[in-house]
């Protein structure tokens, strides 16, 4: 399993506003060619997100389903990839002061990842995870800053 934390220095509820956007993913998590298709109810229980994930002429279609979503705390996604199989991704967002500490979680559920899950495995996650909430604390901080200079 590789983990992340990352202090975001925006509320819970404005991380989440991000969560929430389904459109939004490309944006911010690492890989995203482009987002496909999100359900309307995204991101409710059951709701998927379609994305192309690669680099250059190595890209796939991946899906991912909502299997647990409690709003501005907790989402949990299984991104299926076949034919690699599946994953599961679990984002905690904690209060911390006028801040948030997002925690990512993630590991193979399904497929030849199971197999290959260690060190060499998961550090390459934790790297891209790692990336990819640096994304997300810089697009949160932004809109955090507009928000307050409108206000």
């Amino acid at each position: 399993m590789a983990r992340n934390r990352r202090l975001i220095l925006s509320t819970p509820s404005e991380v989440w506003s991000l969560l929430s956007d389904g459109h939004r993913y490309g944006e911010w998590v690492t890989g995203t060619q482009r987002v496909l298709a999100a359900d309307p109810h995204w991101p409710q229980v059951g709701a998927r997100l379609r994305v192309r994930v690669g680099a250059g002429p190595l890209v796939l279609d991946d899906t991912c389903v909502v299997r647990i979503c409690e709003p501005e705390r907790r989402l949990e996604l299984e991104a299926q990839a076949e034919p690699f199989g599946a994953a599961r991704i679990a984002m905690k967002l904690v209060p911390w002061g006028d801040a948030t500490l997002f925690v990512l979680d993630w590991h193979a559920l399904r497929g030849p990842g199971i197999r290959m899950h260690g060190l060499p495995v998961d550090y390459l996650v934790e790297v891209r995870n790692g990336m990819m909430l640096t994304k997300l604390a810089r697009i949160a901080v932004r809109e955090h800053d507009r928000t307050l200079q409108r206000g």
